[in-house]
């Protein structure tokens, strides 16, 4: 594929309101410690992208911007209408119409108020793990139990869902309200049409509402396809809250702005009237033109180029990973630009802690992320969404100083 749009050059985001560089030893927990003299910071942790965005978005909030007035709005009809062009054209959606569609401060903030106005604080969600930490945070800062049902790798190491460790414990614990990650973070698993169907199966046996995470169903790696989870059934359809934004797309999670897809008019009434009734889930006017700029043809285009670059550096990081790194267990992803090595038989081979293992790799530089804030106990979170040539040196770096006796 020839390239129109820039993948390569290295940007400086230092001081331009960069969290995944400029929080860099900052002391925060969780946050990766700052390099020693001699190297600096390649951002692998946090998950948005070291690319410029598409040149639609930029062009559509500097034309906005140019009209000096910025008053009170609603949104347009070319929102809506860049949606449903954008669901028809990526996700196969046909019969999507602006009733269904309603905007959210952020993916997690739709989860909320979906979680608050089917379950009552002190209730159990299920959610599998290895568990994205927003979910973690979210569901327990609203007073929430979070019951883990553990995805598991099969023979040829591909993550599958334990569908009856699923029913069982939403049984005992009495859950009515359910997390789907479609495609998956962080494992990258973009789900099968008969996987999704069992899983909803599931919910709809125990009566379950169901919060899709489908942010990152654009970001699927070359091969694959993302099957929405209410196209799967008609109850899949009429039980399901599936939640998305351009944000991880187009690297504009700074703009705020993403959108619910609700079919069923109950669930629908009581989501809207959640994030509503406290008035503080209100669009922006630049992100409104930011959404209309990325689902655009050219938007389209750059991406197509994007989903390319990605599924490379996936493959090279992957390949050298498993070649070079005996004892780490790692599968392939297929979607999202996240890798999640579990380094649990290396590090006892090596007499080696993950902490350890994470300082060895900060102190040159390569700022992972600990995969113990996503329920596994000796995992790594890796973002490849960077130049190539930040991928290759950061490999490099592992090989060299960190994944070493």
């Amino acid at each position: 594929m020839s390239m129109t749009y820039d993948f390569t050059t290295v940007m400086d985001r230092h001081d331009r309101d960069a969290l995944a560089l400029d929080s860099v030893g900052d002391g925060e927990p969780g946050v990766p410690q700052g390099p020693r003299a001699g190297f600096d910071v390649i951002p692998m942790w946090i998950a948005d992208m070291n690319f410029a965005t598409a040149p639609s978005v930029t062009r559509a909030i500097i034309e906005r911007a140019q009209h000096p007035a910025f008053g009170y709005f609603k949104p347009t009809n070319e929102y809506f209408q860049a949606i449903i062009d954008w669901q028809r054209s990526q996700h196969g959606i046909e019969d999507l119409t602006a009733e269904d569609i309603g905007y959210e401060n952020g993916v997690l903030g739709g989860l909320v108020s979906t979680l608050t106005s089917f379950a009552a604080p002190g209730d159990s969600v299920l959610v599998h793990s290895p568990t994205y930490v927003g979910f973690t945070s979210s569901i327990e800062s609203n007073g929430y139990h979070i019951v883990h049902s553990p995805l598991t790798r099969d023979d040829q190491g591909v993550w599958r869902m334990d569908f009856d460790d699923m029913d069982r414990k939403i049984k005992e614990h009495g859950i009515h309200v359910a997390v789907f990650c479609s495609p998956h973070n962080p494992c990258g698993r973009v789900w099968e049409r008969w996987e999704i169907e069992g899983a909803m199966e599931v919910y709809r046996a125990n009566n379950c509402v169901v919060i899709a995470d489908e942010i990152w169903s654009d970001l699927i790696l070359e091969g694959r396809h993302h099957i929405p989870t209410q196209s799967v059934s008609r109850d899949a359809r009429d039980r399901t809250v599936a939640l998305y934004a351009p944000s991880k797309t187009f690297n504009i999670a700074g703009l705020i702005g993403s959108y619910h897809i609700i079919y069923n008019p109950y669930l629908r009434d009581r989501v809207v009237s959640k994030g509503s009734k406290s008035h503080y889930n209100d669009m922006n006017v630049l992100s409104m033109h930011a959404l209309i700029g990325a689902y655009s043809a050219e938007g389209r285009e750059w991406l197509e180029q994007l989903r390319a670059v990605l599924s490379d550096n996936v493959d090279y990081a992957y390949t050298y990973i498993t070649k070079h790194f005996a004892g780490v267990s790692l599968a392939r992803p297929q979607g999202t630009y996240m890798l999640f090595p579990d380094c649990t038989a290396w590090c006892a081979e090596h007499g080696v802690s993950l902490d350890e293992l994470e300082h060895r790799a900060w102190n040159v530089g390569v700022a992972l992320q600990d995969g113990r804030q996503f329920q596994a106990p000796c995992a790594l979170r890796i973002n490849v969404a960077l130049p190539s040539s930040r991928v290759e040196e950061a490999m490099r770096r592992l090989g060299e100083y960190v994944f070493v006796d």
